[in-house]
């Protein structure tokens, strides 16, 4: 599990760009009171979505 910060640093985002990718949909997650928790298997098969794009 990562956090939006991990996330930030892992996508060279911000976190504005961040909560919209969890609001979107885009990463999968929940919430543990007020933080986020982020599966890293999200984040890659993200990465590996948003490649075969370009």
């Amino acid at each position: 599990m990562v956090t939006i910060d991990d996330v930030c640093q892992m996508l060279n985002i911000g976190k504005n760009n961040a909560y919209r990718l969890l609001k979107e949909g885009k990463l999968h997650a929940f919430k543990i009171g007020r933080i986020w928790k982020i599966s890293r298997q999200s984040v890659i098969e993200y990465v590996n979505h948003n490649i075969r794009l370009y």
